[in-house]
């Protein structure tokens, strides 16, 4: 199959446009149906790089300080993400402790990377190594971070274990509350969005003139006027 940079497909009818040069905040929609077609993805570049960055830091806060505290009979004892998974492999759960470690500290560190690689590399004007499978991956790990899981087990088990002890909340406590919100947002990004960014910095130059619409506008030269 031949690929042709300067046509796309709308996902709504399959109607073929010529992909137009879209100005700041333009939105192109389909003159058949009305779907939309392609947006300006230039804000988004700008937006999820430092929000991944933050994401990033906040992970390094979360698994390297305690999540709490325990004080008991004048003993104390402090308890970490990766303390928590070494000590239910321990107590005979293996299965359990590889599913914590795999969802909330694996996964989120390889797509975070991942998004970081990308976003950095398409910045720069360069072409990632194993850009598609990259992106399929992401894809691929995104309903398996379950960070926010984790939070709300912390959240329960502290509660609990006030009636019994003195329990103090740690730092890492905190930060997986903001990691959990940053997580979120940085989800909430569309993979699909890698490969519009992708395009626009391979394709610009082969990309033929269209019509620009504003939000709300559409296109109307299609393939047939190519072919012509």
């Amino acid at each position: 199959m031949q690929e042709i940079p300067y046509l796309m497909a709308c996902e709504h009818c399959d109607a073929i446009h010529s992909r137009p040069a879209l100005e700041p905040g333009e939105i192109a929609h389909c003159s058949r149906c009305g779907g939309e077609l392609e947006r300006d993805m230039r804000a988004h570049r700008r937006r999820i790089l430092p929000l991944t960055i933050a994401t990033l830091i906040m992970y390094i806060v979360a698994n390297g300080f305690p999540i709490m505290e325990i004080e008991l009979h004048g003993r104390s004892n402090q308890m970490t993400l990766i303390g928590s998974v070494l000590s239910m492999n321990a107590a005979g759960m293996p299965l359990i402790a590889f599913l914590v470690f795999a969802t909330t500290i694996a996964f989120p560190l390889v797509k975070l990377f991942t998004l970081f690689y990308l976003l950095v590399c398409i910045n720069r004007l360069v072409n990632p190594l194993g850009f598609n499978l990259l992106v399929r991956m992401i894809q691929l790990l995104r309903p398996w971070i379950m960070v926010e899981i984790l939070l709300l087990g912390a959240i329960v088990s502290f509660v609990k274990m006030t009636s019994m002890a003195t329990v103090v909340p740690g730092i890492s406590l905190w930060a997986l509350g903001g990691l959990a919100l940053l997580l979120a947002s940085v989800l909430s990004f569309d993979p699909q969005c890698m490969w519009h960014m992708s395009l626009l910095n391979n394709d610009d130059d082969k990309a033929m003139p269209a019509n620009r619409t504003g939000t709300g506008g559409s296109i109307e030269k299609a393939v047939k006027d190519k072919a012509s």
